[in-house]
């Protein structure tokens, strides 16, 4: 009995250890919430104020898992706003030639892979810094857009409803169908960052670049495979972004990238490399929702949005900071 207890007590130790940025993460989301409640319980109470978070909170919480395997890699990867965009016109593009839309998510899908294997090879085989390449990139992505729709956006109104509508922002049972991607695609990110080979490599990549490549880890590769699954999470946003507002426009996916950000670096993953946790950036996607929606319901004034969130993620980075293990 008595060696059963001490299992349990190291079991639940070792589990507090391995998540402890995440939980951090978690409490924080928890205080937020009590607040909000006491502040204003009648909205926080109401079913209908999570299903309006829902619809944006999935897109976080894909944008934001993904984005953990770049920081972890040592990286980061400012474009995937612009790939949302471009993706999302790619889904487009494919509708007003008259194909399946399912079609043009494979189009779409394949568009964001192939940018951020563009993105990979640029920062890996040229050595160009991830911040200057990816800013280029989101530039010159945005600037196609634009010239390429001459500044107009596309109506896609007339998907409202259908199969193809229902199957990716629908609702089953009043859950809404496009959280369920969200938590598709986190249990993936979870399996491979901390049960496969492939999330054992990125950090070890993040943590010691000359050690990675001591052992034999295909550095270039393994960073450009994490560039490419941000595009891919960008065109899975790109379809749910541009069925929710049924509309197609040239700035889609412009607001993303300081929200997203912030998600990963309040849920625990700092932006030095070698350390970073899926769950925990899906917990600051959380954070940051509802922030958005707790201070409207609390009546403060919107104006006071940005400095919310920039003042979160310096509390979040200096407490993640001052929770590493001393030597």
């Amino acid at each position: 009995m008595a060696g059963h207890r001490i299992y349990m007590i190291t079991s639940i130790s070792r589990f507090i250890e391995k998540n402890r940025r995440a939980l951090i993460a978690l409490l924080v989301l928890s205080v937020m919430m009590i607040i909000f409640l006491i502040i204003n319980p009648q909205v926080f109470l109401n079913p209908l104020m999570y299903k309006a978070i829902f619809k944006t909170l999935s897109m976080f919480i894909i944008l934001a898992s993904a984005m953990v395997f770049v920081i972890v890699s040592g990286e980061i990867d400012l474009s995937f706003g612009s790939i949302v965009g471009l993706a999302g016109w790619t889904l487009v593009l494919t509708l007003e030639s008259g194909l399946s839309p399912y079609l043009g998510v494979l189009f779409a899908l394949i568009v964001g892979a192939f940018i951020g294997f563009i993105n990979g090879i640029i920062i890996t085989r040229l050595g160009i810094s991830s911040l200057v390449s990816t800013i280029g990139m989101s530039f010159l992505i945005r600037g196609l857009i634009y010239i390429g729709t001459k500044g107009m956006g596309t109506s896609v109104v007339y998907l409202a409803g259908t199969p193809f509508y229902n199957a990716f922002i629908g609702s089953i049972w009043g859950f809404p169908v496009n959280m369920l991607w969200a938590l598709g695609f986190v249990v993936l990110s979870v399996l491979l960052f901390d049960y496969h080979i492939f999330g054992a490599q990125i950090s070890c990549v993040g943590d010691n670049l000359e050690s990675s490549l001591e052992m034999g880890i295909n550095v270039a590769t393994i960073k450009t495979l994490a560039f490419v699954y941000v595009g891919i999470a960008s065109a899975i946003v790109a379809v749910q972004f541009t069925l929710t507002n049924q509309i197609f426009y040239p700035g889609s996916g412009d607001g993303l990238l300081l929200i997203v950000l912030a998600a990963v670096f309040i849920g625990g993953t700092p932006g030095w490399g070698g350390i970073g946790t899926i769950m925990g950036s899906v917990i600051g996607a959380c954070i940051i929702s509802v922030i958005n929606s707790g201070i409207i319901a609390a009546g403060v004034s919107y104006l006071f949005k940005e400095f919310f969130y920039g003042l979160i993620i310096i509390l979040a980075l200096i407490g993640h900071k001052l929770n590493e293990k001393r030597c």
